[in-house]
């Protein structure tokens, strides 16, 4: 990056705000069909590329859910190393998520629509002359 380019870091400041506001609705849907540990959660947002975290963002986001009480937690023992924890939704966790999937096109169209260039009329290239 040459010095002065704030290009890759606005893109990146805007990556990482875009993550902020959807993670936790991302993270509630995927135990949506069961409860999931940890790892599992950040290697499957890890998977997607632009929901890639750190174990420093999904714990405490995870902890924050828990005391919400949108998620419960259960230990289980692991084939492979020490017990897990995992987290399961709550019926307030399934309303959550339920709440956020049906805002999230109307939410999604609006940004779109505002991003979109605006069609170009004859006719206001015709006035601009």
């Amino acid at each position: 990056m040459e010095p002065g380019d704030t290009s890759n870091r606005t893109a990146s400041k805007a990556a990482s705000q875009l993550r902020k506001g959807v993670l936790e609705y991302c993270v509630l849907a995927l135990m949506r069909d069961g409860a999931r540990y940890g790892v599992e959660l950040l290697r499957e947002l890890e998977e997607t590329g632009a929901l890639a975290t750190s174990q420093g963002t999904v714990y405490p986001l995870l902890s924050r859910l828990r005391r919400d009480e949108l998620v419960v937690t259960t230990w289980q023992e692991s084939a492979s190393g020490p017990p897990r924890r995992y987290y399961e939704l709550t019926e307030s966790g399934h309303a959550a998520l339920a709440e956020f999937t049906e805002t999230w096109p109307q939410f999604r169209d609006a940004v779109d629509h505002i991003l979109a260039p605006k069609a170009r009329t004859q006719a206001s290239g015709e006035a601009a002359r």
